[in-house]
């Protein structure tokens, strides 16, 4: 079976910090290969795969502010499209543009859906509902007018996350900067539980940053910008637990799920997809707001790290998710 696996073109695969969409292109992909999958990833020049890789486009377009967003992606996505004779099956992580290519090639292509930017999309995914084969990274992202074959949880490469027995005093926000994320609510948290906080990731929303983060920073506060993979791993599992305030239906989460495998219990609003991935008063706690964050920190003694750990590892591994999608793409071939 020949795997064409198409990656975002917004970031490095994988990134160098910031770029779920291309994480998880690449966690497919990596995993994939290790199972002895025939796999192509069609990413930026400058990728890291142990498959084969496709490329022309040479960075990414965050990275490379000169190029024009939709003029890479364009040829990016029919570079894929032009050689798609040439394999069994087309795993899509690029969202709805490749869908309109879907019934001009032979080959299935199988969509994950890593969330809705809008409703504005659904038109798209609905024109090829039932030529097309959607996947759902949780159950509470799912639309109701679409066909899924399955939900697949995002799997992370245990092998970059430690386990951290004894964490240090501090609580964690990591996230892009945005509303959405609830950064403040996070500030907060700690500051009503007196706990340090550490800010970790990009700056998405400049003027929520100063007016929301900037004027708090401090001892107590500290923004440390975006953190690349081994800084990631010491920030995360070294923390008391994650704060994760969301005031969105976040999709999934993937701090969520690296800071359980490192250990580090996590308090989140109990919201998107967080029931799904968080064992309440197992492996965190789901809340309804500020105070409950604030009364969880006091109960973060009661959280095995173990538990927490092996929950991830159980649920979210990039090992089992590429079975999984193993398992699909034999599943259409065969349909």
């Amino acid at each position: 079976m020949k795997i064409a696996v198409l990656a975002p073109v917004a970031w490095r695969t994988p990134p160098r910090h910031y770029g779920p969409w291309e994480q998880m292109a690449s966690n497919v992909a990596e995993g994939l290969v290790s199972l002895g999958a025939d796999v192509t990833l069609f990413a930026t020049s400058d990728a890291v795969t142990e498959g084969k890789l496709d490329a022309v486009v040479g960075k990414g377009y965050e990275e490379d502010r000169t190029q024009d967003a939709k003029v890479v992606e364009c040829l990016h996505i029919s570079n894929l499209m032009e050689k798609a004779a040439g394999f069994d099956i087309i795993h899509n992580h690029f969202d709805f543009l490749p869908l309109t290519y879907s019934r001009l090639i032979q080959v299935p292509m199988l969509t994950t859906i890593h969330g809705f930017s809008s409703a504005k999309i659904l038109p798209v995914y609905l024109k090829y509902n039932a030529t097309s084969h959607y996947v759902s990274i949780s159950n509470s992202d799912r639309s109701p007018g679409l066909a899924y074959i399955a939900t697949v949880y995002n799997g992370i490469r245990a092998a970059d996350f430690s386990f951290t027995r004894q964490p240090e005093d501090y609580l964690l926000f990591f996230g892009r900067i945005h509303p959405d994320k609830g950064t403040a609510e996070a500030i907060q948290i700690a500051r009503q539980s007196k706990k340090r906080l550490l800010i970790a990731g990009i700056v998405q929303d400049q003027g929520y940053f100063d007016r929301e983060v900037k004027p708090y920073l401090g001892d107590q506060v500290e923004f440390v910008g975006a953190a690349g993979p081994e800084s990631r791993n010491e920030l995360l599992g070294n923390a008391l637990a994650l704060l994760h305030p969301i005031l969105f239906d976040e999709p999934f989460g993937l701090s969520v799920a690296e800071a359980m495998v490192c250990g580090t219990p996590v308090i989140a609003f109990n919201r998107g997809a967080m029931p799904e991935l968080i064992r309440h008063e197992e492996t965190g706690f789901l809340v309804k707001d500020i105070s409950g964050a604030v009364a969880a920190v006091q109960q973060l003694g009661c959280i095995s790290r173990q538990q927490c750990r092996a929950w991830s590892l159980a649920q979210f591994s990039q090992q089992k998710m590429a079975a999984d999608y193993l398992h699909l793409y034999k599943q259409i071939l065969n349909s």
